[in-house]
């Protein structure tokens, strides 16, 4: 049992991974994502594109309100600027998807950054709704903007590596996943740094933080532009998935959507940020099943469906109430007691 770690230097207390069992649960986790893909049906190909999608994007939205302690309802707008700077990118150049899904992050960062502008004067609630306002400033560019393709979107081709398009869940598979776990590891990287742990600083306490020494508007508008190239590359690779980008595909409920993704997995922790994505992207499908196995057929499947979103609604809300610290403190908790377990009296 592992009770506790020496750390001898400053490069052994900063090291992403600090033990030999978490290298091999690593090897573990890289082994069956390697694996799944050549398991699973069409549908649980599609459904684990679509969580990974998330999951990049609720990292970024992490690290702006879980690890900055910023409240953004701004993320589904920043995915869209991503959306439609692979789209448009792709449609006029024919450019690579690496260098599209860099320049998706790069227009969406810059776009974080004016937005962040006013974080330096107000905070919470406040700033909230400064994001809600650019997420609907965004909504009427997308919608009236000729380059946009107006409230028609824009249709493009899918992706092609070595000459082979991707263009089936199984092949997106291959792109999305392997770029979701570059964009992870980025994050927990991110907070080894000095900039990280400036995050860390201002979201405690950021007068304090002030005080040592760390400029306040630098270090809170590289958030916002992180979170948003975060957002910027997840929008990219939802729009390599869907292939249609409109200007309804990025409401203001899919930004409610990753923010309550970060609530119930757990605010500033790269773990929550995967189990509140796939907690919210996976429970309301697995609802439908069940509710599809009901009897009944199609009238009792349209009956149950606000039924369905009254029993995802009061799961959030449980976690709410009885777990305010999300998934994460719950797989954490459940780490301890097992270790503990053999020697409880």
């Amino acid at each position: 049992m592992r009770i506790g770690t020496l750390k001898e230097s400053y490069v052994a207390d900063a090291a992403l991974f600090d033990s030999r069992t978490q290298k091999v649960w690593l090897a573990i986790a890289a082994a069956l994502l390697a694996l799944f893909p050549f398991m699973a049906s069409d549908y649980w190909l599609y459904m684990a594109c679509l969580v990974a999608i998330n999951v990049a994007s609720a990292t970024g939205l992490n690290i702006l309100t879980g690890y900055t302690g910023l409240v953004s309802l701004g993320q589904a707008a920043f995915m869209g600027l991503g959306a439609y700077t692979v789209a448009i990118v792709q449609a006029h150049w024919n450019t690579p998807f690496v260098l599209n899904l860099l320049a998706a992050g790069a227009v969406a960062m810059v776009g974080g950054v004016i937005v962040g502008i006013p974080s330096l004067r107000v905070k919470g609630l406040y700033l909230a709704i400064a994001t809600i306002a650019a997420s609907f400033i965004a909504h009427f560019l997308f919608a009236n903007l000729a380059i946009t393709g107006g409230t028609g979107g824009i249709s493009m081709q899918p992706a092609r590596v070595f000459g082979i398009d991707l263009d089936t869940s199984f092949r997106l598979y291959w792109l999305i996943v392997p770029v979701m776990v570059l964009m992870l590891l980025g994050a927990a990287n991110l907070f080894r740094t000095r900039i990280g742990r400036a995050f860390i600083a201002i979201r405690d306490r950021d007068i304090s933080a002030e005080v040592l020494g760390i400029p306040l508007l630098r270090y809170k508008l590289l958030s916002f532009g992180l979170s948003s190239f975060y957002a910027g590359v997840a929008g990219g690779l939802w729009a390599y998935f869907f292939r249609v980008v409109t200007p309804e595909s990025f409401p203001l409920s899919m930004s409610i959507f990753f923010l309550a993704a970060i609530i119930v997995g757990g605010m500033g922790s790269i773990l929550g940020s995967i189990l509140g994505a796939a907690f919210m992207t996976m429970v309301p499908e697995l609802l439908k099943l069940v509710f599809d196995l009901l009897p009944g057929g199609i009238e009792l499947t349209v009956f149950l469906s606000p039924v369905r979103l009254v029993v995802f609604g009061a799961l959030i809300i449980g976690f709410l109430v009885f777990e305010p610290l999300g998934l994460a403190e719950m797989w954490r908790r459940t780490r301890r007691f097992f270790h503990l377990w053999p020697f409880r009296n």
